[in-house]
């Protein structure tokens, strides 16, 4: 396997569990949640677990709420895309509150981004103490002393506009705390947040590793071995397991993660520079992205935080009327929540969040071509104008 970590992103998401598979070509999907215990007498080993059984690599599965081959499959692929130990659970929200489960924060260092994230902060307060947990700000100062949890959301949702992940990992660590990222928004191969110092790594797999809008799956990645052992025995014990077929339909997605995330980020980002031109047009107030933001020269490009822009972006219209009926004046984005599909998505926010900005929407771009994006919007425009 090591010669083939030497080998391009692209060719890593396609391979790296060749080791793990037969005969078939594509994946198999293995639905079964028990297995045949060993025979001594014919297999030469016996039942159990032995002393070199490790979760992370199986010599042997027993019961499938502990490994799965399916699984394990996905999670070597993981491991290797995003660049450590990667563990799978069923959906991002499982995700983040088995990281508060692992972490166990004393004071958590939050500032916008998803809302499903504040929700379980406040169960966790509530399960914890809420006397015993202390929100601040993510540009408050650090208190020393006690398990420190700072939070970025980089890019950040809805807007997909980027935070410095070099700055936050270093007052994080000065502090004596842990830096996590939902990187969601900015999946490999667009950044790689290892690089700069973050401690453990979330992804909602339902978006981009997934890219399909069919299944649900959450990721946490962490630096040290002993962590994700840990995160394993907390997630065989809480029963926060995925199902066999979202497993085997993220295995078969992650084989098109790398052209589809580069499309979808090459449009995107062009869509968005275009959208930016329409202000004043009297429909586009404002355009929010990554590439449009006026420190973009420090954090997006070759060798930056960002390798590519994001594909999910925000638009402010003229009015809140405008943001209802443009999107259904769209004949490409669908109306709906979510992101990171192969089909364009439009979504009025107020409907998911009504805290966000009544005239803003959210675009999230799939593989269609450009010009005929920008065809819709441009008809769209007209007909909100008239």
């Amino acid at each position: 396997m090591a010669p083939l970590q030497r080998t391009a992103f692209a060719t890593r998401a396609i391979h790296q569990d060749s080791e793990l598979s037969g005969a078939e070509v594509a994946a198999s999907l293995s639905l079964s949640t028990t297995f045949r215990h060993p025979d001594p007498e014919v297999d030469g080993v016996e039942p159990g677990y032995d002393d070199e059984w490790d979760p992370s690599r199986p010599s042997r599965d027993v019961y499938s709420r502990e490994t799965k081959p399916t699984t394990t499959r996905a999670e070597h692929v993981l491991s290797s895309i995003i660049g450590q130990p990667t563990i799978l659970f069923p959906s991002g929200m499982a995700a983040f509150w088995a990281i508060l489960l692992h972490v166990r924060p004393d004071i958590i260092a939050i500032t916008g981004g998803y809302g499903g994230c504040h929700e379980a902060i406040k169960i966790y307060r509530r399960t914890k103490g809420e006397d015993q947990v202390q929100l601040i700000q993510l540009d408050d100062e650090y208190p020393h002393g006690k398990k420190l949890l700072v939070w970025v959301e980089t890019p950040l949702n809805p807007l997909g506009t980027s935070r410095s992940l070099d700055k936050y990992a270093k007052r994080a660590h000065a502090a004596g705390g842990i830096l996590g990222v939902d990187s969601t928004f900015g999946p490999p191969p667009m950044q790689d947040p290892f690089k700069w110092g973050v401690d453990i790594v979330m992804h909602s797999g339902t978006k981009y590793l997934n890219g399909h809008s069919d299944l649900l799956a959450g990721t946490v990645s962490v630096r040290d071995k002993a962590d994700w052992l840990k995160l394993w025995n907390d997630r065989t014990f809480t029963g926060a397991n995925i199902g066999s077929l979202d497993v085997w339909l993220l295995l078969r997605s992650l084989r098109t993660l790398d052209v589809r995330v580069k499309r979808q980020s090459k449009t995107a980002t062009r869509l968005a520079q275009w959208l930016a031109t329409q202000v004043g047009g009297g429909v586009v107030d404002k355009v929010y992205h990554t590439s449009l933001q006026d420190n973009a020269d420090e954090l997006l490009g070759p060798g930056k935080q960002m390798e590519l822009g994001p594909a999910c972006f925000s638009v402010v219209l003229k009015s809140k009327d405008m943001a209802s009926r443009l999107p259904n004046k769209l004949k490409l984005f669908i109306h709906a929540t979510s992101l990171g599909g192969v089909e364009s998505l439009i979504e009025h926010r107020i409907i998911s969040d009504p805290s966000e900005n009544p005239c803003l929407v959210r675009l999230s771009i799939g593989l269609e071509d450009f010009d005929d994006l920008k065809d819709d919007w441009e008809h769209a425009m007209q007909a909100v104008r008239q």
